[in-house]
């Protein structure tokens, strides 16, 4: 049966780009809120938020609810692993910062030509495996961004993995860059578990263009726009879905959604296919704000942020001001933070991607839309 899982990637904040000014008390209210609901999967991982989101899990759910009434899964981090000298220390840090015995699930974290240095030269299977037999883990897995060829070759190699985290939503479905569908049946083809993750893309399956609005609104009157990415993830054939909320409105209306969702027909299915192609026509950057790219910019820039201002800006196909070019010309101003031309083609966030965007070509985009055609100001 499939349950709704509350990711700590994107939690609340108190001050504007400083992702370690966690607000607390908001975010005890959501761990409330979502245990109340009859809810108690966590997800985390030793790079969301700065560094700090394990922590968070500690101080907001271990030390305010007895182990055995919730479950957490977090991640080994491939991004910072070169030598098998890293694994111990790492793993005991991060039952230390999660303050448990064990991790219920445990996953190799990204695991695609993103992370190839870490996979490719250190045995992490072998050494989460032994962490198993050893109990400090319950179920081993690995999340993935790649595709659907690659992800057998490595269910082929180590039958061992029990589950595999994976992007899927409608817009993605059929992606052939993501292939979300092609990805999830290859898990089916193996007998692993399936947990989903962004199954409102980020947050960019709330705001869709109004054409793609105007079409399920006509459909289903009563219906939320992101009941419809919910309906289509939680009736798949897996275990968890994974929501990011960053407010505690935003985790109430995943559980809402996630409780009422029932099964999509056919035609509904085939809405959802004209929507994507509506939104596909209209998106000029698939960034799901993930942030692994921010975190590995030298000049400090939001990436993420400016990009989910771009692609608000480009969706009103004008050139003219708007509240997203004056939210630009706001940040622009905070202090230490880059802008787009700030950008010195390091290709480092290249790397990081995911979504396997050209960040720096994009930001050269976003400097000439936002920083030349709408203000004309110079760095």
């Amino acid at each position: 049966m499939t349950t709704l899982g509350m990711g700590m990637m994107r939690l609340p904040i108190l001050e504007e780009n400083n992702f370690k000014s966690i607000d607390y008390n908001q975010v005890n209210k959501m761990v409330d809120a979502y245990i109340d609901a009859g809810f108690n999967y966590f997800d985390t991982a030793y790079v969301y938020h700065e560094g700090i989101a394990e922590d968070v899990f500690k101080k907001c759910v271990v030390e305010r609810y007895p182990r055995e009434s919730f479950k957490i899964a977090t991640k080994l981090p491939l991004f910072v692993i070169t030598e098998e000298s890293q694994l111990e220390p790492l793993f005991e840090e991060q039952l230390k910062n999660c303050g448990v015995d064990y991790f219920d699930y445990y996953m190799l974290h990204n695991v695609s030509g993103f992370t190839e240095t870490a996979w490719k030269n250190v045995d992490l299977y072998s050494f989460v495996q032994r962490k198993k037999e050893e109990g400090f883990i319950k179920h081993v897995g690995l999340s993935t961004h790649g595709d659907a060829e690659f992800l057998e070759e490595i269910l082929m190699e180590h039958p061992e993995l029990e589950f595999v985290l994976l992007q899927i939503n409608y817009l993605d479905w059929e992606d052939e860059n993501i292939e979300s569908r092609k990805c999830y049946e290859v898990a089916q083809k193996y007998g692993k578990q399936v947990m989903i993750m962004e199954p409102y893309k980020g947050g960019f399956l709330a705001d869709i263009p109004k054409e793609a609005e105007t079409l399920l609104k006509d459909y289903h009157p009563d219906k939320s726009i992101v009941s419809w990415a919910m309906r289509f993830v939680a009736n798949l054939d897996a275990c968890v879905v994974l929501t990011g909320a960053s407010s505690i409105e935003q985790l109430e209306d995943n559980i809402r959604e996630f409780k009422n969702a029932d099964p999509l027909n056919d035609e509904e299915h085939e809405l959802l296919e004209e929507v994507s192609k509506i939104i596909n026509s209209n998106i000029t950057v698939d960034c799901t704000k993930c942030r692994y790219c921010v975190d590995s910019c030298a000049e400090e820039i939001d990436i993420a942020k400016i990009f989910d201002l771009y692609n608000k800006h480009k969706m009103l196909d004008t050139d003219l001001w708007t509240q997203f070019g004056n939210a630009y010309l706001n940040y622009s101003k905070l202090e230490g933070v880059g802008i787009a031309s700030d950008c010195i083609e390091c290709e480092m966030c290249i790397e990081e991607c995911p979504q396997q965007i050209n960040i720096p070509e994009v930001l050269k985009d976003v400097a000439e839309t936002f920083e030349t055609q709408i203000y004309g100001f110079e760095n």
